[in-house]
């Protein structure tokens, strides 16, 4: 857990995509690309994470299996039915802050004036959206529009709830 007692996560590489789902929920989720499950658990525990992970082995380490180290075995190969299994493993609020963090790099995302962003986003995008957030961190400039729209649909899927507007 983090310091505000929400959950927080690690993934594991095999895990990559969900990392990004959780994210978009608005859940603390690390995820590193080249990463060894020593790390992994170290960090996991260090930080009060849960790990997420599709390797059995891991899995039968002592430490995930008796120990400190809450773990979770990923059952699909299948982003959505994967979140779905954490959602539903950990009863997660699913409404508690969509899309407040960076899909990439995990930073929470901060409200920027339109004017500050007509450089770094499509025309297009610009002369039809009201708001935009950006990334501190990586500066990943995020906006309401179709893609948002599509990935709003498929978290209601997976927590069966409606996203907030």
């Amino acid at each position: 857990m983090g310091p505000d007692g929400q959950t927080r996560f690690i993934a594991d590489v095999n895990v990559g995509r969900l990392a990004k789902w959780l994210r978009a929920l608005g859940y603390d989720t690390l995820f590193f690309k080249e990463i060894d499950d020593d790390d992994l658990v170290r960090i996991g525990l260090a930080e009060g994470r849960v790990l997420l992970t599709r390797d059995s082995r891991l899995m039968e380490r002592r430490v995930a299996a008796l120990g400190p180290l809450k773990a979770i075995l990923i059952r699909s190969e299948e982003v959505q039915l994967q979140l779905k299994q954490v959602v539903e493993s950990l009863g997660l609020d699913c409404r508690r802050r969509p899309f407040s963090l960076c899909l990439e790099c995990n930073q929470g995302l901060e409200s920027v004036p339109r004017s500050e962003v007509r450089t770094q986003v499509p025309t297009y995008v610009f002369e039809t959206q009201a708001s935009f957030h950006r990334c501190p961190s990586c500066r990943k400039v995020y906006w309401r529009g179709s893609h948002w729209q599509r990935m709003s649909e498929d978290l209601e899927k997976a927590c069966f709830v409606e996203m907030a507007e």
